[in-house]
């Protein structure tokens, strides 16, 4: 990978870490845990799931913004945001400003982490995938 392009996957990887540190904060400190467990169960959702997703949320988050394998961090978040469409979202419409939050920007974040998993960790990663080592040792 030319150093563009790992330039190119840092930016979307320090994007997508402060994204998600921003959603999980805003779950902890503005929602709180009791009342993310308690959105989770009014649509349906186990209330643990609340605090689970706000944890993940902000540990995605660090490890995208340190470059802690990226590239299996954007790919692990795939699954959750999946199912705030399918679970949450979806029923809303398209525009995240319709009431409920519609389900393009889920949408758009799986597009965003499906790229940083093509792209790996980029430039200034702390620890790299094997292969994106390697890639950056022979570039």
């Amino acid at each position: 990978m030319n150093t563009n392009s790992q330039y190119a996957a840092t930016v979307l990887r320090l994007s997508l870490g402060i994204m998600y540190l921003a959603h999980g904060l805003l779950k902890l400190i503005v929602f709180t845990p009791e009342g993310t467990s308690g959105f989770f169960a009014s649509v349906g959702l186990p209330a643990f799931f609340g605090p689970l997703t706000m944890a993940v949320e902000i540990g995605a988050g660090i490890a995208l913004i340190l470059g802690i394998y990226s590239r299996w961090v954007a790919a692990a978040l795939i699954p959750v945001l999946f199912g705030s469409i399918v679970l949450v979202h979806g029923a809303s419409g398209w525009l995240f400003s319709n009431q409920g939050g519609g389900w393009e920007y889920p949408a758009f974040l799986i597009a965003a982490s499906v790229a940083q998993f093509l792209l790996g960790d980029g430039a200034f990663a702390l620890k790299r995938s094997k292969s994106d080592a390697a890639a950056a040792q022979a570039a």
